[in-house]
């Protein structure tokens, strides 16, 4: 693919972050695990286009 991504593509990041605190983990250590949720869609698609090269 090739052409003006910046014009034809948008990438958003979600609100919030969720933490969720491992019960787990030997002490005196804590574990977390973290998620951050990010989509992107296509907004023009006159900007990017797809080259196919066939292989003989």
């Amino acid at each position: 693919a090739f052409g003006n991504f910046k014009r034809g593509y948008t990438i958003v990041d979600r609100i919030g972050t969720r933490i969720l605190r491992d019960p787990y983990t030997n002490k005196p250590f804590v574990g977390f695990y973290t998620t951050k949720r990010t989509g992107g869609m296509l907004v023009d698609s006159q900007a990017i286009k797809l080259l196919k090269i066939a292989v003989a």
